[in-house]
C-alpha cells in the first residue's frame, strides 16, 4: 500500500446532500494523489437527535441495548451515502459499519470501550483500491451485541482504526479550521495555534472543548499518533497538529481556555466520617458506569462530614438516584443537586514553569465578583466550578488577563 491517511468527517461535514457530494471530491482528488484512505464518518447534522427525539416520543425509559443499535444507524447512513457518491464519481469505495471493520468493544451499550481493532477486513478493501468508509461511533461487543461510544465517538473510532492500520497521520475534519484559545463564538480574538501537545490537548477535551473527543486524544498519544484538526469547509485548511511536546522550544503559560458547560454538582451532607463511606458512593456511581469528576470533602466536624462532587448534566438524575439509595443507608442528612453550574479551565504546559499562575486567575474572577465553588488542579491546568451564568464572562476575562490575544506568543 502507498501512504495510510485515516480521515474522519464530522456531522456539519456531511449535514446535507451538497457536503457530502463535496466531501467525496476532497476524497477523490487526494486519492488521485496517491493516498490510500479510510474514512470514517459521524451521523449527518441532526440526525442523532432526531433519533432521540423518535424514542422519547414512544419510551421515557429505554433500554440501553435498544438505544445503541437506534442511533448506531446514523452513522450508518452516512458511510452509505458517501460511499455511492464516491463511486458516482469513478472513485471506487467500499462502506462498512463498525463491526464489519472490526472494532471490538467490551459489553457496554452505550459507552463502549474498544478492546481492539481487527482490520483485515479493512486491508483486503485497500489493496483492491477501494477507499474504506467507515461508521464511526460504533462496533461490536464480544457477545455480538451492537455497542456505540458515547459522545464524540467517531473521533475515537478513527484514532483506533488509525493505530490498528498503523497509518501515517489520523485527520479529525470539523466545521472549525483548528484548536483554539477559547471558543471564536464567546472570544471573537480568540485564535488558531498551529501544534499543541498531547498532554494540553488532552486536558482541554476533558475540560469541554468540543473539538475533540477525550479518548481519541488519548490513544493518539499511547501509540504516537499525528494527530491533525482542520476544516472541512475550508480548502487546504492547515489545521492544527496534536503531537509530543517541543521541549526544546518555550512553552506558553496559558495555551487554551475552556468553559464545560455541561456539569453539573451533588452534594451530600451529614455524611458520618469513617473509613469506607466515601467509597460506598463512588463504588456505587461506577458499578453504573458513571464518571465522577472534581471531588471535595468537607473537614471532618462532630463526626461528620460533606462530600460534593460533579458529574455531567446528562448524568446528574441517574447519579442523584444513585446516591439517594446509598444515602438512606448510612443515615446522610440531606443530598442535593446543582445542574446551574459550568467549570472553566486554563490550560498550558508553561505552567510548570511559572509560579503564580493559579493566584491570577482566583484574582480576575474575584475582581468580576465570580465565586468560585470548587477548585482542581494538575500540573498544566486549574480548573473551577463557577456559577454557569458567569461561564461565558469567565473565558473573556481570563483570555485577556493571560495576554492570549498575541497570537505570536501562544501558536
Amino acid at each position: 500500500m502507498s501512504k495510510l491517511v485515516v480521515q474522519k468527517y464530522g456531522g456539519t461535514s456531511v449535514g446535507t446532500i451538497e457536503r457530502i457530494k463535496k466531501v467525496a471530491k476532497r476524497i477523490a482528488r487526494m486519492r488521485k494523489e496517491g493516498l490510500d484512505l479510510v474514512v470514517v464518518v459521524s451521523a449527518m447534522a441532526g440526525e442523532t437527535d432526531k433519533l432521540l427525539d423518535m424514542a422519547n416520543q414512544i419510551s421515557s425509559s429505554k433500554k440501553d441495548r435498544e438505544m445503541a443499535l437506534l442511533l448506531s444507524s446514523g452513522e450508518r447512513i452516512s458511510s452509505a451515502l458517501l460511499s455511492i457518491a464516491l463511486n458516482s464519481i469513478g472513485c471506487s469505495a467500499v462502506s462498512m459499519t463498525g463491526r464489519q471493520i472490526g472494532l471490538l468493544t467490551d459489553n457496554s451499550h452505550t459507552k463502549a470501550r474498544i478492546k481492539e481493532v481487527d482490520a483485515n477486513r479493512a486491508i483486503k478493501a485497500l489493496k483492491n483500491g477501494n477507499v474504506v468508509v467507515a461508521a464511526g461511533f460504533q462496533g461490536i461487543s464480544e457477545h455480538g451485541e451492537v455497542t456505540t461510544l458515547g459522545r464524540g465517538g467517531s473521533d475515537t473510532s478513527a484514532a483506533a482504526i488509525a493505530v490498528a492500520l498503523n497509518a501515517e497521520r489520523c485527520e479529525i475534519y470539523t466545521d472549525v479550521n483548528g484548536v483554539y484559545t477559547a471558543d471564536p463564538n464567546v472570544v471573537p480574538n480568540a485564535h488558531k495555534m498551529d501544534r499543541i501537545s498531547y498532554d494540553e490537548m488532552l486536558e482541554m477535551s476533558s475540560l469541554g472543548a468540543k473539538v475533540l473527543q477525550f479518548r481519541c486524544v488519548e490513544f493518539c498519544k499511547k501509540y504516537d499518533m499525528p494527530l491533525i484538526v482542520k476544516s472541512s469547509l475550508v480548502e487546504d485548511s492547515k489545521g492544527t497538529l496534536i503531537c509530543e511536546e517541543d521541549l526544546s522550544m518555550e512553552q506558553p503559560i496559558v495555551s487554551g481556555i475552556m468553559n464545560d458547560k455541561n456539569q453539573a454538582k451533588i452534594t451530600i451532607k451529614g455524611v458520618p466520617d469513617q473509613p469506607g463511606i466515601a467509597s460506598k458512593f463512588f463504588i456505587g456511581l461506577a458499578e453504573e458506569n458513571l464518571s465522577v469528576d472534581m471531588i471535595i470533602q468537607n473537614v471532618s466536624d462532630e463526626g461528620h462530614t460533606d462530600i460534593s462532587f460533579t458529574v455531567t448534566k446528562e448524568d446528574i438524575n441517574k447519579a442523584t438516584k444513585i446516591v439517594q439509595e446509598l444515602g438512606k443507608l448510612i443515615e446522610a442528612r440531606n443530598i442535593s443537586a446543582d445542574p446551574n453550574i459550568c467549570k472553566v479551565s486554563i490550560v498550558g504546559a508553561g505552567m510548570r514553569s511559572h509560579p503564580g499562575v493559579a493566584a491570577k486567575m482566583f484574582s480576575a474572577l474575584s475582581k468580576e465578583n465570580i465565586n468560585i465553588i470548587m477548585i482542581s488542579t494538575s500540573e498544566i491546568r486549574v480548573s473551577c466550578i463557577i456559577e454557569e451564568q458567569y461561564g461565558e464572562l469567565a473565558v473573556r476575562v481570563l483570555h485577556k488577563i493571560f495576554n492570549m490575544t498575541n497570537a505570536e506568543k501562544n501558536s
